[in-house]
């Protein structure tokens, strides 16, 4: 690469902290290469920093499972999810250059003369560098089961010490199915890697709307002065699949929607969007504020919780008729969970988070709805309301009442809007999966789980997850819903008692017909 691309002209302010980049001599080892998490997120996100000059110079990457294959099948399963065009020259050239810094080796994740392999063959790579300092990034796109095993051989065979170059893990989700068997994990990890070294991926934090809710809240003042209990009645963060587990059923029976999505991707949504304003941009003092907003929110109550499992609908089979599922398995594909904040900023205001496989579309978005306005001039008036669309279709909107347009003083509802890709038109939205990589690349923890807030975030849903596991008891029976729906049909109940209104009148956006309203 000839270096990385010239930051923008003009007096845009830089958010960016200080940290400890590697900038040259540099290989990342992907373990697990031939797996789908690989293959499907890890490998072009790769090439997608790779193409952009985003990697160090004279990068190599380093494929390593156990999996026998040569060079020619690696290279066409690790390039099977990147997407070039056929008129897109550039991006063949780039990736046929791609294709030559990145090989493979195979190896056991328990033994430690595969290790002693794979420490042969970077160091082999690593002879041709100009200068002693060397730095190496492992990658475990792996199962939780070998993390353990793996991170103790890497610090054992294939690590060296800080006077030579930087060693740096980075770790999948999940990290833990409750609190103690987190705290095992991270306890295990700790013993081997410091927590400077480890980098913790929930990926939801590198989605450039998760990573905007910062700029939203605090440089905007018209936004800080109504972020708090007086003026926000309710807060949904809704995440939406519009397919099953058709097959992976087994795997997902194991954790549930609520270890895949709550807990971790959208409690992390909500820390950040609740958290008091940091210091600094740098990454403890975000992740400070983080961990002290966690800390005042109570496990889950049961009496908070609402848990359904899809059934057959539309030509679509139910949950229980995937062969991979227990026949009698109570495991929710649904969950609608509250959550209640006990600080001064936030007391009294129900955050509703919800999670659904098999629903009517695909959707991850927070709303934010106010209090109702002062009665008397305005009676049965909706709410306003503040959406932040994190996927599909990236958006920012204000729902507001405004006059009807013409000779009559009627009040409607409509919205101020902000679509990324009507605003940014030539704007590339880069993947979680690019960003995150970049982010451990620079040293960058910002973006990353730290390990009081992985401990805090179990605690606070382990009692409702035990519960659904039947270790205190019988496991609740999830509500049926058909799936392509909305979802249970309780979830209208379930949210309206915790405060939320519907928009009183319908609205369509362009208005074509005033007379209507």
């Amino acid at each position: 690469m000839t270096g990385r691309p010239r930051a923008m002209s003009g007096t845009i302010p830089s958010m960016e902290a200080a940290h400890d980049e590697l900038k040259e001599n540099t290989i990342i080892v992907v373990l697990g290469a031939s797996g789908d998490l690989a293959k499907k997120k890890t490998y072009p996100a790769l090439f997608g920093l790779y193409r952009m000059g985003f990697l160090p110079k004279g990068i190599q990457i380093v494929g390593y499972a156990r999996t026998k294959m040569d060079d020619a099948e690696y290279h066409k399963r690790v390039t099977s999810y990147i997407k070039v065009d056929d008129d897109d020259a550039d991006g063949k050239t780039k990736l046929d250059e791609f294709k030559k810094i990145t090989s493979y080796i195979s190896g056991g994740y328990e033994d430690s003369p595969s290790f002693e392999n794979l420490n042969r063959y970077v160091e082999n790579l690593e002879s041709g560098y100009q200068t002693m300092e060397r730095n190496r990034i492992f990658y475990l796109a792996l199962p939780p089961s070998v993390f353990i095993p793996v991170a103790q051989h890497l610090k054992d065979q294939c690590y060296f010490p800080p006077k030579i170059g930087k060693c740096r893990i980075i770790v999948e989700k999940p990290f833990g199915k409750d609190l103690e068997s987190s705290r095992e994990l991270l306890g295990s990890l700790k013993q081997h890697w410091t927590e400077d070294e480890t980098f913790r991926i929930d990926h939801y934090l590198g989605k450039e709307m998760v990573k905007n809710l910062l700029v939203l809240r605090f440089a905007n003042i018209a936004f800080s002065s109504f972020w708090d209990k007086n003026s926000i009645s309710n807060v949904q963060i809704t995440f939406k699949e519009p397919f099953g587990t058709e097959g992976r059923g087994g795997y997902f029976d194991e954790f549930g929607i609520i270890r895949d999505i709550l807990q971790n991707h959208l409690l992390q949504v909500l820390s950040v969007l609740t958290m008091e304003r940091p210091v600094s941009f740098a990454a403890e003092d975000i992740r400070d504020e983080k961990v002290k907003v966690l800390r005042s929110i109570p496990p889950i109550e049961r009496s908070d919780t609402l848990l359904g499992q899809y059934v057959a609908a539309h030509g679509k089979p139910g949950y229980l008729d995937d062969d991979t599922v227990p026949h009698n398995s109570v495991c929710p594909t649904y969950a609608a969970t509250t959550l209640w904040i006990h600080n001064p900023r936030w007391e009294g205001v129900p955050f509703i988070l919800k999670a659904g496989k098999a629903l009517n579309e695909a959707k991850v978005e927070i709303r934010i709805q106010f209090k109702d306005v002062t009665q008397g001039i305005f009676k049965d008036i909706s709410r306003n309301e503040l959406v932040i669309r994190i996927q599909p279709s990236e958006a920012v909107y204000l729902k507001l009442n405004t006059k009807t347009p013409g000779l009559y003083t009627r009040a409607i509802p409509t919205e101020m809007d902000l679509t990324y890709k009507r605003r940014f038109v030539e704007a590339k939205i880069p993947e979680a999966y690019e960003a995150l990589i970049l982010d451990a690349l620079k040293g960058d923890h910002s973006n990353f789980v730290r390990d009081d807030e992985l401990d805090v975030a179990w605690k606070i849903f382990t009692p409702i997850l035990h519960w659904i596991d039947g270790k205190n008891g019988p496991s609740p029976k999830p509500v049926p819903y058909p799936y392509g729906s909305r979802g249970p049909k309780e979830l209208d109940a379930f949210i309206a008692k915790y405060g939320y209104k519907r928009t009183v009148a319908e609205y369509e956006w362009p208005v074509t017909n005033l007379a209507s309203l």
